[in-house]
């Protein structure tokens, strides 16, 4: 709960809906037997108010009850379980206003079944130690849900980018110069930054920029390579323009206060990508793409080269506009890694529209399907290249295809480790009348699984681990059919 005031009123609503609950009466009745509103009994069972000396022994005598019974804070055996809840942090770290879902609201059906409620809560919580869920996956989480909810598209930040372009004078290409972002943010926002060697302070050579907030101090690290600096120059702008003061102070992420620090770096984010690339000519060139007959990758190179250098931040930009602006609503966004000298990819970032799509991030330690074509790429891929393809993706288990386009390149910042970005259409009869290409012989249809530990695929040529999740799986359905057989015969 926010405040010791807070815990108090809720405590008292739930005490004063559990005395008129024993009694059979409903709030019209409670009304009725006290004289008072029943507006005003509905805000006190809320935890919206608490109301004064005379107004509470009115209640406890219309309630047969004990002053006392109504303003202790003790919990009896009934809403015990509900107790350990109100006493947490779970309010305050769940963003439910995010949701359009309302604390009172929660509180209330909790209420009505506490032990069940509870328990259902306590095994989420176990469920998330378990898979070593920290508060810091839970913010993410939590996050990509808020994305999601929304198709990844924010009108409100598009157009405080297009009035800070006109107010501005911008002109909006991939030539945009940082020194003009920085002179914004000198002038404009009183900053002061320089470059620095981190390298030099040891553990600090992978950070790309620190803020000082108390000096508007940006340091960026002389490393960055020209669409690295532009990209956090144009993220400050965002938490300026945006008004954001609860934020990160360092990029990459190191730490974390709170939810709001996350939502907020998100935001700034979105501002930056929409400010980089600009939506309108981002939706003709992507449309005009769509439109051809043969899948080209050096296409899909020059579409992403025409706005920027940065095949993340384009890739990510689509995910805004291909559902909003395009009508493409099923889709996935995923960034995978192989760092130097292991084998081992890990997905780094993720994002799923409209639903949960097939390949996501597992925290059990599994083998991705290598028939991905964004895992393939990593593996091919050679010193300083940048790789693009695309393939259509079945999914057999699951009966579903998506054309996935990808591209892969060394992430050039942190010591020679490979990353793929990813963009996966769920193939339907809508959106495979927007993609003029799908029939293209150049195209080719992959089966693929999730995992090894989970896919069906015979003799896979790249299979990295036996299908030890689904063979669990037959030996339970094969348990099952044959107690089903055992009881035909008695």
């Amino acid at each position: 709960m926010n405040s010791e005031s807070d815990y108090i009123k809720t405590v008292f609503g739930l005490k004063l809906k559990q005395q008129r609950q024993k009694k059979n009466w409903s709030l019209q009745d409670l009304a009725v037997k006290t004289g008072l509103s029943k507006s005003y009994l509905n805000e006190i069972e809320n935890g919206k108010k608490y109301p004064k000396h005379d107004k509470i022994i009115q209640l406890s005598e219309a309630l047969n009850c004990t002053f006392d019974d109504l303003v202790s804070t003790k919990l009896d055996k009934s809403l015990a379980p509900f107790n350990e809840i109100l006493q947490s942090d779970f309010f305050k770290e769940v963003p439910l206003e995010l949701f359009g879902i309302n604390k009172n609201n929660l509180i209330s059906i909790i209420s009505d079944a506490p032990k069940k409620v509870t328990a259902f809560i306590n095994a989420l919580i176990e469920i998330s130690q378990n898979y070593n869920l920290g508060k810091e996956r839970f913010y993410f989480a939590v996050l990509r849900s808020f994305q999601e909810l929304y198709d990844n598209y924010f009108p409100e930040i598009e157009d405080k980018v297009n009035l800070f372009i006109e107010e501005n004078r911008l002109q909006i290409d991939k030539n945009l110069k940082s020194d003009i972002l920085e002179s914004i943010l000198t002038e404009h926002f009183n900053y002061t930054i320089q470059s620095e060697d981190f390298e030099s302070y040891g553990t600090l050579n992978n950070l790309r920029s620190l803020f000082i907030p108390e000096k508007k101090l940006l340091l960026l690290n002389k490393k960055l390579e020209k669409d690295q600096k532009t990209f956090i120059l144009a993220k400050e702008i965002g938490f300026n323009v945006l008004e954001l003061k609860v934020r990160p102070t360092t990029y990459s992420w190191l730490d974390f206060g709170s939810f709001e620090e996350i939502l907020n770096n998100f935001y700034a984010s979105y501002f930056a990508g929409a400010l980089l690339i600009s939506k309108e000519p981002a939706i003709e060139k992507t449309s005009e793409f769509f439109q051809e007959n043969t899948w080209e990758p050096e296409n899909f190179a020059s579409l992403i080269n025409s706005f920027t250098d940065s095949p993340e931040t384009f890739y990510y930009r689509l995910t805004n506009i291909l559902s909003a602006e395009m009508g493409i609503k099923d889709l996935f966004y995923l960034c995978l890694v192989k760092k130097k000298g292991s084998e081992k990819i890990q997905i780094l970032k993720e994002l799923h529209l409209n639903h949960q799509q097939a390949p996501h991030a597992n925290a059990m330690n599994e083998h991705y399907c290598r028939r991905w074509i964004a895992v393939k790429n990593l593996h091919h891929l050679k010193e300083n290249e940048t790789l693009t393809d695309a393939q259509i993706s079945h999914y057999k288990d699951q009966g579903i295809s998506y054309l996935v386009i990808s591209t892969s390149q060394k992430n050039p910042f942190s010591d020679g480790s490979n990353r793929s970005y990813c963009l996966g259409i769920l193939l339907n009869p809508q959106t495979i009348k927007k993609i003029g290409f799908i029939k293209s012989p150049s195209l080719k249809t992959i089966n693929v699984g999730v995992t090894c530990e989970s896919c069906s695929i015979p003799d896979c040529e790249v299979r990295q681990a036996p299908p030890v999740r689904l063979e669990k799986e037959h030996f339970n359905l094969s348990m099952k059919n044959a107690i089903e057989k055992i009881k035909k015969d008695f």
